[in-house]
């Protein structure tokens, strides 16, 4: 039931507890049922409840219409801007050592404690709706947080419940010391920020502000969090790996554990999910662009699959086993899942059923629904006419997910994804990445180093063509710190694990190929089947030593994948002078992206070294000089 008393146990600051005795009204929800009632409380006649704000010189701004529909909540945003992350919205307001924007920086010299204290007058006039969870949603290694929103953007707060967990405050009692706190304040993205998504984050070493300018979850609500667990990981030397994580059975009992990491879209959820098959059971790989020939293999059964982690995996110090893997489970409650792969009934049946008809309630956002209708994960709302939103997205708790493993996994092989755009002769990229690629540990850092976004990323507002990284990591967005510091624990971390067998997997194009998500389920049917370690008789040296090794050739279950699709120059709609061109485009983005690195002092000595061998154009011998492998014997 929820109260308006905030338990003595419960410590805050003396500035947020008069906060909230000051405000309009104080709700303290302490389950997700509340604020599922809550996301639609006031809604009109027409069934929708409108997200709406006063605004000086803008009069009443609607945010967001949200409305309730068979299979849970469906909020869509009036501004498509709002419809997905932008990337530059993160800006530090604290003084602590970052290489982010500063709000002071940014903004024309004005001090953030200044707006701080207007945001914490406007919320005083507000009627608020606070919660409180556990960040990492672990009570045993998370850290005890405090959500404050507008009590009438319920969605919002519902979005973070299910992602991190809600904590039913009344019945901790034990001292609950918050040491993270996100604050809403959804008009002051036009009052301030000329439209923009701008997320604030005020820090000491103990404690973590998060203000929240937007209503879009994912840079505050979903990426926020995720920025506290990594602040509180820099300075307790651990971090929060972005990636997913899957525990593979082959048809003949064998298991291994899968982790593939990457920027927004490199494939994480997609890791995650079976084999989509067509109407007669075959598996279609790609269609190749130019001769439109299309390769389709059988696979009569495929792997089962015991998900762990979906894009937050946490590698905290307390699960680790010294056994030369790395073990890590999941920092979120929920899954953020994206479906603008998902165009029609039929593609996925497997998520199509859990969410049509789902065990309780979920949060769709950017779909095309009407009150009282059915939110469809194919059925994706329009940017502008015939234009779909290309960041459809639905909240789905992680325990429903069946087979879902719940304690922490070891890590057998650690993948990369890359969106790859088509190489061609008249049209030559870096798409030259084969099905899959072995990588010496050395070169794997790098690319955690550069992240590539890649071709067409649909998570993001993009703000250039061409190539952009995600950078160190792949979470640098979502980094308030140094970039030297997590590049250095991601070094570590490596070093600490050797039994780690290391690939690089592409999406979307192999070469001339167009495949989507088909290869990279392919490469998980591949690597789980296969013996390990791999033979150096079974693969070769790329052109590209970023590309480490290609496999000769692929063939499990009567499937062949012959050459040209492992080593791209040897298609002939490519051929080795558009690969050697893809090659140069890759590895001078790189130097570009490598060189800060290069230049900070504070990178360790063995970091200083791979880079250096990096632009002395070291070969995958010289990578394997600085950390050997134990993937090839």
């Amino acid at each position: 039931m929820a109260n308006n008393v905030i338990p003595e146990n419960v410590k805050l600051s003396d500035e947020v507890r008069d906060l909230l005795k000051s405000c309009k009204k104080l709700t303290v929800v302490t389950s997700v049922q509340e604020l599922l009632e809550a996301a639609v409380a006031n809604a009109q006649t027409d069934g929708y409840h409108y997200v709406a704000y006063d605004v000086p010189g803008k009069g009443n701004v609607v945010e967001a219409k949200i409305c309730k529909v068979k299979n849970g909540i469906s909020a869509n945003y009036l501004d498509p801007y709002i419809r997905r992350r932008d990337p530059d919205s993160m800006v530090i307001g604290d003084d602590l050592p970052t290489d982010k924007d500063k709000y002071s920086d940014r903004f024309g010299g004005k001090k953030f404690s200044d707006l701080r204290k207007e945001t914490f007058e406007w919320l005083k006039n507000q009627e608020l709706a606070i919660f409180f969870f556990y960040a990492g949603v672990s009570a045993e290694v998370g850290y005890p947080a405090i959500a404050i929103c507008p009590a009438n953007a319920g969605f919002f707060a519902l979005g973070l419940a299910q992602l991190q967990g809600i904590v039913d405050i009344y019945k901790v009692t034990q001292p609950f010391e918050v040491r993270a706190a996100l604050f809403v304040a959804p008009p002051f993205r036009h009052t301030h920020f000329d439209g923009k998504q701008i997320v604030v984050h005020n820090r000491t070493e103990k404690y973590h502000e998060i203000f929240s300018y937007n209503l879009y979850p994912g840079p505050s609500a979903k990426k926020g969090i995720y920025s506290v667990l990594l602040h509180f990981g820099s300075y307790e030397g651990w971090l929060t790996a972005h990636a997913s994580s899957v525990r593979v059975t082959t048809p003949y009992g064998k298991q291994v554990v899968i982790m593939h990491e990457g920027a927004s879209g490199g494939g994480k959820s997609e890791m995650l999910e079976h084999i989509h098959r067509q109407n007669d059971g075959r598996i279609r790989f790609g269609v190749n662009v130019v001769s439109e020939e299309e390769k389709n293999i059988v696979l009569s059964k495929g792997c089962s699959l015991e998900p762990n982690t979906d894009d937050m995996a946490l590698c905290h110090p307390k699960y680790q086993k010294g056994d030369g893997r790395l073990w890590l489970t999941d920092a979120e409650g929920a899954w953020f899942i994206r479906t603008d792969h998902i165009t029609h009934y039929g593609v996925d049946p497997y998520i199509e059923s859990k969410t049509i008809a789902p065990k309780e309630p979920l949060l769709f956002l950017n779909m095309d629904t009407v009150p009282g209708g059915t939110a469809l994960v194919w059925d994706h709302i329009e940017d502008s006419p015939g234009k779909k939103c290309p960041n459809p997205r639905y909240i789905f708790p992680r325990r429903l997910v069946e087979n879902v493993v719940k304690e922490p996994v070891p890590i057998d092989i650690r993948s990369f994804g890359l969106r790859a755009p088509c190489c061609t002769k008249t049209n030559p990229s870096y798409g030259i990445v084969g099905i899959v690629q072995v990588l010496p540990p050395a070169i794997a850092w790098l690319w955690r180093l550069v992240a590539p976004r890649g071709f067409a990323n649909p998570s993001i507002v993009e703000k250039a063509q061409g190539m952009s990284a995600e950078g160190v990591g792949s979470y640098w967005p979502f980094v308030t710190g140094k970039r030297v510091r997590q590049a250095n624990l991601l070094l570590e971390q490596i070093l600490n694990t050797p039994k780690t067998v290391f690939v690089l997997i592409p999406n979307q194009h192999v070469g001339a190929w167009k495949v989507g998500f088909a290869g990279e389920w392919i490469a998980r049917e591949y690597l789980s089947r296969r013996n390990m370690p791999i033979k150096s008789s079974e693969v070769v040296e790329a052109k590209c030593p970023l590309l480490g090794y290609a496999f000769k050739e692929i063939e499990f279950e009567g499937n062949v994948f012959q050459r040209s699709l492992l080593r791209v120059e040897y298609q002939e709609e490519v051929g080795e002078e558009a690969y050697d061109i893809g090659a140069k485009q890759l590895t001078d983005f790189f130097k570009s992206e490598l060189e800060v690195y290069h230049k900070d002092p504070d990178l360790l000595p063995l970091g200083k070294k791979i880079i250096e061998t990096f632009f002395n154009g070291g070969k995958v011998a010289d990578y394997l000089a600085l950390i050997p492998s134990n993937a090839i014997v």
